[in-house]
């Protein structure tokens, strides 16, 4: 089912922390909701399913307003960043709550109990308490407990926050496989950019109550339309410059002591010769090669060595700094040392119309 949200407003007595937003979620998707802290991303999760009440706009699922109905009328359920599990109930018992709200007979249930629980690989722990199982192991049992219940929406609130690193790692496969299994649209709200790149169908960046840019992992990441996007959804050089040509295709920028050229892509700005601009151009984006075209000069400054990767932070002839990562380093290098750096020119992102 298809999620569309139309010109939501919600306020917190003067503060408006959703800023007249549209969006639409296609049938089955994964879209993503990231942004930093206060942003607005779980208050518009928590909107779409009934938890929040909006001062204006509408909320569709499919062709049906669904704004003014209450969270258990609503084709969504939401896991929570706690998992909301009762320490009394057993697993079985835990996943068996919500369909005991749609007044289901009992052969009904425990068909769909035993049937979510192999899926969820959790059918061994059906008798064990919340208290006996591993944070992964509550985490399969919050998402069984939601999925069980057979909802158009499945929105999910920074559900692998409490799971350490190498659990979080784990899950995320897990969790977009048994969202795109299920075909259940699905909207998950995060501030970790790497779930969001190694899960999202499409994402949208949140900024101050209104979405910056809305596209596919890779859009956002390899042509971000803004410094603050281009820092967010990951490290990247932002580079002053002023544009010497504009050709179909392509322009050229002169940066620091150098002239490069920039791909145009559908996205780009326009812009005109003569015109500051700024660029951005991510450190793994840059490769050693002594008298290539399309590079710079830098001098080294620092060198972290960290075995199969070289993080370099090295200054342009401005005094600028830059920061590129060298793959399968074998050279030994110094702070001193100049360097000569390649950029492909679509590597290179247009950021704006004017530098800030």
């Amino acid at each position: 089912m298809n999620i569309r949200i139309e010109n939501i407003v919600k306020k917190y007595g003067k503060n408006t922390v959703l800023k007249n937003i549209s969006l639409e979620i296609k049938d089955g998707e994964l879209f993503f909701l990231l942004g930093p802290s206060g942003c607005g991303k779980t208050t518009l999760l928590r909107s779409i399913g009934g938890f929040e009440k909006i001062q204006g706009g509408k909320i569709f699922s499919g062709d049906k307003e669904i704004q003014d109905l209450p969270a258990a009328k609503r084709p969504t359920a939401m896991v929570f960043q706690g998992y909301a599990l009762w320490p009394h109930l057993t697993v079985a018992e835990n996943i068996a709550f919500g369909l005991h709200v749609q007044h289901l007979s009992k052969k009904e249930c425990n068909e769909r109990i035993q049937e979510i629980m192999e899926q969820m690989q959790i059918t061994e722990y059906a008798k064990r308490k919340p208290n006996e199982l591993s944070g992964g192991q509550q985490q399969r049992v919050a998402l069984a407990r939601t999925l069980v219940v057979q909802p158009e929406c499945l929105l999910l609130d920074e559900p692998l926050a409490n799971l350490d690193a190498k659990l979080r790692r784990d899950m995320r496969l897990e969790i977009r496989n048994i969202c795109k299994n299920s075909g259940i649209t699905s909207i998950y709200v995060t501030h970790d950019r790497q779930e969001a790149l190694s899960m999202a169908d499409r994402l949208a960046i949140m900024e101050d109550g209104e979405f910056r840019q809305i596209g596919t992992p890779q859009e956002v990441y390899r042509h971000p339309n803004s410094a603050f996007i281009a820092n967010f959804i990951g490290e990247t050089n932002i580079i002053h410059g002023v544009v010497t040509s504009v050709k179909t295709g392509f322009i050229t920028v002169q940066a620091s002591d150098t002239e490069l050229t920039v791909t145009r892509h559908p996205s780009s700005p326009t812009v005109k010769p003569n015109q500051k601009i700024l660029l951005s151009i991510r450190p793994e984006a840059f490769t050693i090669q002594e008298g290539a075209k399309n590079s710079i000069m830098v001098r080294l400054q620092q060198l972290d060595y960290l075995g199969e990767i070289a993080c370099h932070i090295c200054t342009l002839s401005d005094h600028s700094g830059l920061k590129f990562y060298e793959l399968n380093p074998i050279l030994t290098r110094h702070p001193g040392d100049r360097i000569r750096l390649q950029v492909s020119p679509d590597d290179i992102t247009i950021l704006d119309n004017s530098a800030e």
